[in-house]
């Protein structure tokens, strides 16, 4: 029988949940590179097929099985368009438009949607007034941290905008989508798999037909490193960690890591690039933080045991 959810995190899932917002921070990066020369959906195609094949080398070196279930397989392609085919090219789109500042913002509404989808869909994640204020801290301090200045965008190229928005959403749709796998006892590896090869088969034929990217030709060592990177890195390992943390800690807590991967870019900006740390930037940090604690709850709960003996001495 599968675990139950745990909705408050272990140190073990809060250590691999900013560990994928260092990868799909990092998918913003690799992305902006990559799209000058590849176009958005065949960019997106190129990530699940690349993630693909070093999922089926996985498991065909490793003898793991993988279901034969038509059942099963009809969930990873639904799986795939929801949290792959859509998304990844929605997100490669908007940043032909987009800052990535500005799309940080967007893309960190995918916990809000998440809160109301898992709210109605899922009976172990109701919405209550604590997540519902932990989730708002959270998006408020990615507005402060990436600070006022990048607002004043909200308007223009209100397409890609949406495009962003859309992506947040299909996110959450599929995360709340993805929870029916922990029924299934299957492992993080065997639901990558499955989720990245039915993605590929649903992007393969678009991308071809509407970008002709048989005919683009060879991309500079920069771009080739970008799409390395977001397949390797922000694709193939960040979707073994996130199955990791679904399965453990559910549909909402998962999405929290689109608070986290501004702050790390942030972080890695200083510490790899030697930038400075503005005072909106740490402001914006400290609320985060403070949405991920009220969200865990457990400071909240330490801190409630420990005025309770005063107040019966008072």
């Amino acid at each position: 029988m599968p675990a139950p959810i745990s909705i408050r995190m272990s140190p073990r899932t809060w250590l691999m949940l900013v560990t994928l917002s260092v990868l799909w921070g990092g998918s913003f990066f690799f992305t902006e590179i990559a799209i000058r020369e590849i176009p958005p959906i065949t960019l997106s195609m190129l990530r699940v097929v690349g993630a693909a094949v070093v999922f089926w080398i996985l498991v065909l070196t490793t003898s793991r099985c993988l279901p034969r279930s038509p059942r099963l397989w009809g969930a990873f392609l639904i799986m795939g368009v929801l949290n792959n085919a859509i998304p990844f090219s929605l997100i490669a789109f908007a940043q032909t438009e987009l800052s990535s500042s500005l799309a940080s913002i967007i893309i960190s509404s995918t916990p809000l949607f998440a809160l109301v989808i898992a709210g109605i869909a899922l009976p172990d994640e109701r919405l209550t007034l604590r997540r519902f204020f932990s989730v708002m801290v959270g998006f408020a301090g990615v507005v402060v941290m990436i600070g006022p200045s990048v607002l004043s965008g909200i308007g223009s190229d209100v397409v890609a905008q949406f495009a962003m928005l859309g992506a947040a959403f299909f996110y959450a749709t599929s995360t709340v989508y993805a929870r029916r796998f922990k029924e299934e006892g299957l492992t993080s590896s065997v639901l990558v798999t499955g989720q990245v090869t039915m993605s590929s088969l649903v992007l393969i034929p678009i991308a071809f037909y509407f970008e002709r990217s048989y005919s683009i030709g060879l991309p500079s060592v920069d771009v080739v490193a970008a799409i390395l990177g977001v397949t390797f890195l922000s694709t193939a390992l960040a979707y073994l960690l996130y199955f990791k943390i679904l399965a453990a800690a559910g549909a909402t807590n998962v999405t929290l890591v689109a608070f986290l991967i501004p702050v790390s870019a942030i972080l890695l900006g200083v510490g790899i690039l030697q930038e400075t740390l503005s005072l909106n930037q740490v402001a914006g940090m400290l609320l985060i933080a403070l949405g991920l604690v009220i969200m865990d709850g457990r400071l909240i709960k330490f801190f409630k045991q420990q005025l309770r003996p005063i107040k019966q001495y008072d």
